[in-house]
């Protein structure tokens, strides 16, 4: 239990690490954009092999599979859905500056994300009898970089002081921890059909995350290079997940 914890608390140390560097350093859109980018990738690539291909490996043919990924798709969506209209909410509200009203929609999609990656990251730990997939921790901590530094650089020109930036990722990323140990040890006992589900489950709604979000962001600031670097980042994923069944 407590491996799967100090695991899930190096994929999402990168949420600290991005507070951090946004708090130092004063990062172009376009450079954001090229690393959100390259986090896309790693998660396209975790998605399809880590998580998808495992789910109908396991699952023996039954629809286990295809029913998570849409609950899960639709689950990010429609979640997605009410964090929008919350901060649409607040921002017209003239109670406080737009980047400080957008903070709290900002951290519920952040752990909206990070929970099903790193509950993903606990069952590896489970079925993998302690080892943790290289290629799911990778592509967990690259993309958790650059929102962190978006959202840090969003707080910051709202006054934020670096302490407290600091805290509030140290937070989430104490949770999503805690996440990850439920994933090792809350579904010890569920069934093949069971464990397909839940990580077709995190595939779906991780992809749909993808497309609505990330993917469209990194293009906005990174522009054409933002391809190039997903392209590396699947890559890369895809050399890890290689190297780790040869």
């Amino acid at each position: 239990m407590l491996n799967a914890f100090l695991w899930g608390l190096l994929a999402t140390s990168s949420l600290i690490i991005g507070g951090l560097i946004a708090s130092r350093f004063s990062l172009s859109k376009k450079t954001i954009g090229i690393i959100m980018g390259f986090g896309a990738g790693t998660l396209i690539s975790a998605i399809s092999y880590e998580l998808i291909f495992e789910a109908v490996k396991i699952a023996k043919g039954s629809g286990f599979p295809a029913f998570g990924f849409f609950t899960g798709a639709f689950t990010f969506f429609f979640a997605d859905m009410l964090i929008g209209k919350l901060g649409a909410g607040k921002s017209n509200s003239g109670e406080a500056s737009q980047h400080s009203n957008l903070i709290i929609p900002m951290v519920l999609a952040i752990i909206l994300d990070g929970v099903p990656e790193s509950i993903v990251i606990g069952l590896g730990i489970f079925e993998g009898a302690g080892a943790v997939s290289l290629a799911m921790l990778v592509a967990v901590f690259v993309s958790n970089l650059p929102e962190a530094i978006a959202g840090s650089s969003g707080m910051k020109q709202d006054g934020w002081s670096k302490k407290k930036i600091i805290l509030l990722w140290s937070f989430i990323a104490l949770f999503c921890s805690l996440a990850t140990v439920a994933g090792f040890s809350l579904f010890t006992h569920t069934s093949a059909h069971g464990l397909s589900f839940i990580q077709a489950f995190a595939g779906g709604a991780i992809l749909m995350m993808l497309a609505n979000s990330m993917i469209p962001e990194a293009y906005e600031h990174g522009g054409k290079l933002a391809g190039v670097a997903t392209a590396l980042g699947f890559f890369l994923s895809v050399s890890m997940v290689i190297l780790e069944n040869s």
